[in-house]
């Protein structure tokens, strides 16, 4: 459960004078989650989502996760829309916590990806790139290709007690990856985390997307490549091409992609499938005992890897 700050009704109750949104009448943890407390709130004038931001996520990034929100939605995405208290300020504190409270979205995600799923979220994706366009507030990808040997560094001395010889082929692939990493492709604000549980559907539709705290200012077709690992996967290390032929699909209809973003998927699609990697192996090394959020397996991510590799252009996606 991912609930790592508990509230109690009266503290509550007290911070939500700071916003014109009404009196509170019930509220619920969220289980779903891994970086940050969330609380479902219902308030005498509707539904409301508190979050409360725990040790994992940089104070100082808040204004640009919650500022391009703001920007989204001016643009017509579908996304939380930051609710600004009565000092005007979308960012305040709670049980020692800074927390903001952003309005509800309908819908559910899906806990099984099938195809129809994947075209309207690439189509959803390449409005979220053109959305963001004009935004004032750029952040460094705080998981990008610098970040990724330090992070492989301090799995390194473990890694092979997931995976034998787990370590030195990780060296091995990530040195390629930084090698052939593609440079000026265009960029602009990403999600960087479109994974299904952060996407909303309603009557075959989605409804929004949500989870924009690990945005941040990098290369737009790298977020295509997130999602083809999230979402086009039949099993671990197997594409299922007519996915992601769809999700890219979808994704054109919106912005066509330039000849060397299509050219540059391959190796975007490795660093998608590293960058995950390399996070989960970290936290599956370094998990507490009585920790409140099951660590993911890492070696998920190490099969989507492998095939990644074994392909030579973008015509093993459906392009």
């Amino acid at each position: 459960m991912a609930v790592y700050t508990e509230v109690t009704d009266e503290a509550l109750s007290a911070f939500l004078t700071l916003y014109d949104i009404g009196t509170l009448t019930a509220f619920r943890g969220i289980a779903e989650g891994v970086e940050n407390s969330n609380y479902a709130l219902k308030t005498s004038t509707g539904d409301f989502i508190l979050t409360l931001y725990e040790k994992r996520v940089n104070k100082e990034d808040l204004p640009y996760f919650l500022g391009l929100m703001e920007h989204l939605r001016e643009r017509g995405l579908s996304c939380p829309l930051p609710v600004r208290g009565r000092d005007g300020r979308n960012l305040q504190e709670l049980a020692g916590k800074m927390a903001a409270i952003t309005t509800f979205l309908p819908g559910v995600w899906p806990r099984q990806i099938r195809l129809e799923h994947c075209a309207p979220l690439g189509a959803a994706l390449a409005r979220l790139h053109l959305a963001g366009e004009g935004f004032g507030m750029t952040r460094r990808n705080g998981l990008g290709p610098e970040a990724w040997g330090p992070l492989l560094e301090k799995s390194l001395p473990q890694a092979d007690s997931v995976l034998g010889g787990l370590g030195a082929e990780l060296q091995g692939w990530l040195a390629r990856i930084q090698a052939e990493w593609p440079q000026g492709l265009p960029t602009g604000q990403i999600h960087a985390d479109l994974f299904p549980d952060n996407v909303f559907f309603l009557n075959g539709e989605i409804s929004g997307l949500i989870d924009f705290y690990f945005a941040c200012t990098d290369i737009l077709a790298y977020d295509i490549a997130i999602c083809l690992n999230a979402w086009c996967f039949e099993t671990p290390g197997e594409l299922n091409v007519t996915r992601s032929r769809a999700l890219l699909r979808g994704y054109q209809s919106v912005r066509p992609l330039f000849a060397a973003e299509i050219e540059a998927l391959p190796v975007l699609a490795r660093g998608g499938a590293i960058r995950f990697l390399l996070t989960r192996l970290y936290d599956w090394l370094n998990r507490a005992p009585a920790a409140l959020v099951t660590p993911k397996d890492p070696l998920d991510y190490y099969r989507r890897l492998r095939f990644h590799f074994a392909v030579s252009g973008a015509g093993a996606y459906g392009l």
